[in-house]
């Protein structure tokens, strides 16, 4: 493991944004990518999208790639880091905003269905982090994601929710587990947001509804939450081991 001090920090920044083909973690690629930061995006299986990700960031004159990786496969996370080392020089931000959402009330919920959506996001935010604990540079950052569903407690999103309380724990108690490191750990909790992972499944009544439930009256953006990303990718260096809630005010 090799330690960096301010001194001889990269002049470039590498982040791995897990989930970066589209929505949340589409947005906080391009935009760390805007940010100056060469950018490693892991997707599950949208290959299409993941390419286009990449084109827009090189087009913009940034730097990108993408692999298709299972996050919960130790090795195949192993060789996403590696290769960000071996194609950047190294790795200071990874963005964990891989996740599967299935929603169902408790008493219904098929128990495999619950397996397949803890092993992405409770095992594969583990896998993520344990490389992430071990490889990123002093000076860096490892933000997570999590849910404003966790204090908002809605019916069918139990299994959802204990899944990215997780994923809270997890960021928490890795932040001070990296004492002396200058690494920072953090998660972003977004309430409803317009993506494909909030608006699928839903009819319009409950969308409207969702959106009305914050004071701004409005979903957020991918836009509005790659802001946050950008921050503690970046300037935020004194916001370390909190869950930051974006989502417009919902309480």
């Amino acid at each position: 493991m090799t330690e960096h001090t301010s001194a001889t920090r990269p002049a470039t920044r590498v982040a791995i944004v897990s989930g970066g083909s589209r929505g949340i973690g589409g947005e906080s690629a391009r935009r760390l990518a805007a940010d100056g930061q060469s950018v490693v995006i892991v997707y599950a299986g949208r290959d299409a999208a993941a390419n286009s990700t990449v084109e827009q960031i090189t087009a913009a004159g940034g730097s990108a790639l993408a692999i298709r990786a299972d996050i919960a496969d130790e090795a195949a996370v192993t060789e996403v880091f590696d290769t960000a080392e071996r194609e950047f020089g190294g790795v200071d931000v990874v963005v964990n905003a891989a996740g599967i959402m299935l929603l169902a009330p408790l008493a219904d919920i098929d128990l495999d269905e619950l397996d397949r959506m803890h092993r992405t996001n409770i095992r594969g935010a583990f896998v993520i982090n344990q490389q992430a604990a071990r490889r990123v540079r002093s000076g860096g950052a490892i933000i997570n994601f999590s849910t404003s569903v966790t204090k908002l407690s809605l019916p069918t999103y139990a299994a959802y929710a204990a899944s990215k309380a997780a994923v809270e724990a997890i960021s928490l108690i890795l932040a001070k587990e990296l004492r002396g490191r200058d690494i920072t750990v953090n998660a972003v909790a977004p309430g409803p947001t317009a993506t494909a992972l909030f608006l699928d499944g839903k009819d319009q009544e409950t969308i409207d509804r969702m959106a009305k439930m914050n004071p701004m009256e409005r979903l957020g953006t991918p836009g509005d939450i790659a802001d946050v990303v950008s921050f503690l990718a970046g300037p935020g260096r004194w916001v370390n081991g909190q869950t930051l809630y974006v989502n417009g005010g919902v309480a």
